[in-house]
């Protein structure tokens, strides 16, 4: 066998992105819990955690290149704000009573997703969630330079998990938003990670063994627990034994890349740049209107994806067309 290249994670962020995506579409797509198909479909949340933990690896590779607040967060607004606030705009003034609506509610919940850090509304928390991420990243990246010991904050992160569950009176002033919290810690992991990826860190082969092994624990434990006692347990509890299980899945699917057809590979890759825009659109604008048709799982699945990507790719490229007409002419 050969040494495991952390490097790969980075040469196949696009492919892995890709696969991400695919996860989450088949996440939202409803299954009858007594499907045998229901754990593993429901494991597909782990696409989130990918993102998260890619997302970390890919800030430090962009903060060492140029370690500069202003351009930090300029970059991520100019990546997500725009087409965040076009999803956003459609989605919440279609159900918005001009009547008798409340003004200032419906400009928040189209700006930051107000009501998610209020009530839990979750229609698109991923991006409310990930925007406060990276409020945070550079501070912490800032941290971890001057001090490396912090490096050691995502295991305090996994305990306040714990904290916000158990504990009573922060579990109901926050316990609200746990689907935040819970997938903290991967996403500090992955800047974590992201200085070994950066100078193509080498795991000797017996690494790879123990990668399977991590794979074909976690990945039985959470399927079984989806199956078996699905809404019998505290979901933050699955997700850290996610933190694992996307780590060893990311690792052995770049295996797998080195070996699949270039058109795979690219095919992933288209995926994977239009990730966000898929993200915003699949659930509410596409397999909204295909579920009251009933065409089975896999048909709803395939249809979501094909239609969703046209439109997908067209908002990309309307975003970047209104960003390049705004930019001064020299």
């Amino acid at each position: 066998m050969k040494e495991i290249k952390l490097a790969d994670v980075s040469r196949y962020r696009g492919e892995l992105m890709g696969i991400a995506i695919v996860f989450i579409i088949l996440f939202h797509i409803p299954l009858d819990r007594s499907d045998m198909f229901f754990g593993l479909r429901r494991c597909g949340n782990i696409g989130v955690d990918m993102f998260l933990f890619l997302s970390g690896i890919g800030l430090w590779y962009s903060w060492t290149k140029q370690p500069s607040f202003k351009s930090f967060y300029k970059r991520r607004l100019l990546r997500i704000f725009p087409t965040w606030l076009v999803i956003s705009s459609l989605y919440y003034l279609q159900h918005f009573d001009f009547a008798t609506g409340d003004y200032v509610d419906l400009i928040l919940d189209i700006t930051i997703n107000w009501g998610f850090w209020l009530h839990d509304e979750g229609t698109f928390w991923y991006v409310p969630a990930i925007m406060m991420l990276y409020l945070w990243a550079p501070l912490y990246m800032k941290l971890i330079q001057r001090h490396p010991v912090y490096r050691w904050l995502p295991v305090l992160m996994i305990c306040w998990c714990c904290v916000v569950q158990w504990v009573i009176p922060i579990h109901q002033a926050v316990g609200h938003i746990e689907i935040f919290w819970s997938r903290v810690p991967i996403f500090f992991i992955g800047i974590n990670i992201g200085e070994l990826v950066r100078k193509d860190t080498r795991i000797e082969p017996a690494g790879r063994s123990l990668a399977v092994i991590t794979f074909l624990m976690t990945a039985a434990t959470c399927i079984w627990l989806e199956q078996v006692r699905h809404g019998r347990f505290p979901l933050f509890t699955e997700r850290m034994i996610y933190i694992p299980l996307t780590i060893s899945l990311i690792l052995l699917l770049c295996d797998l890349f080195r070996h699949v057809p270039k058109w795979c590979s690219r095919t992933f890759i288209f995926l994977g740049g239009l990730s966000l825009e898929i993200y915003l659109i699949h659930n509410q604008f596409v397999m909204q209107y295909l579920i009251p048709y009933h065409l089975g799982y896999w048909p709803t699945a395939l249809l979501t994806l094909i239609l969703t990507l046209p439109l997908a790719w067209l908002l990309q490229a309307l975003i970047r067309l209104s960003r390049n007409c705004s930019r001064p002419s020299h």
